[in-house]
């Protein structure tokens, strides 16, 4: 019996050293230092695969209709089983269907917006640190990790060389004031967009104070000669077909007429360079698949491609943007943060009772 027992522990002991053996040898395949696969995972992502994921995801957007499409896509692609849909609009009208529903939330993510509008808007947003959290500068992501940017967005001054002489187009915020452009300039409602509300604020802090600021954009305001559009998506197109001789736009829309010999942009100085952010909707239905979607269009594919196609600055500091300058060679004032997030209701509101005045 001693022996029946002898020979029962040393065949435990063996299945146990195997066992061990065979836990330790996957290391082997594990992703080599810098590969994509080797970026932190969703929550959960370590125990499934990509084909696991399974459900519905609703991806709020103000993006320009190929850009969204095409980093959908994408995830679609990476993630074949979850059903996604798009509900495109601007971001001000995003925001706020956000807060209308926030009892009942209808959206997951909200992707892109000025980081600016989105950090006025947190009460509505959960936190999360996306799994390329390492390779974003502290700048370009809230300390309550509520938004994270993912893609640096400086302003121009877009023309048409068939309607303006090229000597005669504005440096400055102040220029756009010239008579000369009176009723010829392209600009979006700042209570609409999130990109023209960055525009407005973008030159209030290009003044010495707020009151001269404001100044500036009274007479802004006058020199518009009642023009304002309800959406930012429209002011480039308006100058590239000639209805308008210039426009203020953000560098991801002008750089798509980089081919078209008849349009032309400029930097302005004391520009901005906020980043268009995305972020976690407070009480999602879907927020596995959201924040898989989170770490997607910060992830180093998508980060890109988006790049590579369709002119996005990249947030990720392991990437040089691919046909645009460097934000060091521009003229960046100082832009305000803060105020531009807890003043955005009455920098709103003082916009809309000077233009409706």
């Amino acid at each position: 019996m001693k022996k029946f027992f002898a020979l029962l522990l040393a065949l435990v002991m063996v299945f146990a050293l195997c066992a061990c053996g065979e836990t330790a040898a996957p290391a082997a395949s594990e992703a080599p230092a810098g590969d994509e696969a080797a970026e932190a995972p969703a929550e959960g992502s370590a125990e499934k695969a990509p084909e696991d994921y399974t459900g519905s995801l609703v991806v709020y957007s103000p993006h320009d209709a190929d850009p969204l499409n095409a980093g959908v896509e994408m995830f679609r692609q990476a993630y074949p089983n979850i059903e996604v849909e798009i509900i495109a609009a601007g971001t001000g009208e995003l925001c706020q269907r956000i807060v209308a529903e926030a009892e009942n939330p209808q959206g997951d993510v909200l992707w892109g917006g000025g980081a600016d509008t989105l950090a006025a808007y947190t009460d509505y947003f959960a936190p999360y640190v996306c799994a390329n959290d390492d390779v974003i500068g502290e700048a370009y992501k809230a300390s309550d990790d509520l938004w994270i940017g993912e893609s640096p967005l400086p302003m121009v001054f877009i023309y048409n060389k068939t309607l303006i002489d090229e000597a005669d187009v504005p440096t400055t915020w102040e220029g756009l004031c010239d008579e000369a452009l009176k009723g010829k300039i392209a600009y979006a409602s700042p209570a609409k967009s999130g990109s023209a509300y960055t525009q407005l604020c973008t030159m209030l802090f290009s003044q010495p104070t707020l009151d001269e600021g404001w100044a500036l954009v009274e007479k802004f305001i006058a020199n518009l000669d009642g023009k304002i559009q309800d959406s930012s998506g429209n002011c480039h197109k308006l100058v590239a077909s000639g209805e308008y001789a210039m426009g203020v736009t953000i560098e991801k829309s002008a750089v798509l007429y980089a081919d078209n010999p008849d349009i032309g942009f400029l930097y302005p100085e004391k520009n901005s360079a906020v980043p268009d952010g995305v972020a976690l909707i407070k009480n999602c239905p879907n927020e596995e698949n959201a924040k898989l979607f989170i770490d997607f269009v910060t992830s180093l594919d998508c980060q890109t491609a988006q790049n590579a196609d369709w002119a996005r600055r990249p947030v990720r500091s392991d990437l040089s943007p691919v046909g645009l300058c460097e934000l060091s060679e521009l003229d960046l004032g100082d832009y305000d943060f803060a105020t531009a997030a807890t003043q955005k209701e009455a920098f709103v509101e003082k916009w809309n009772d000077l233009t409706v005045g």
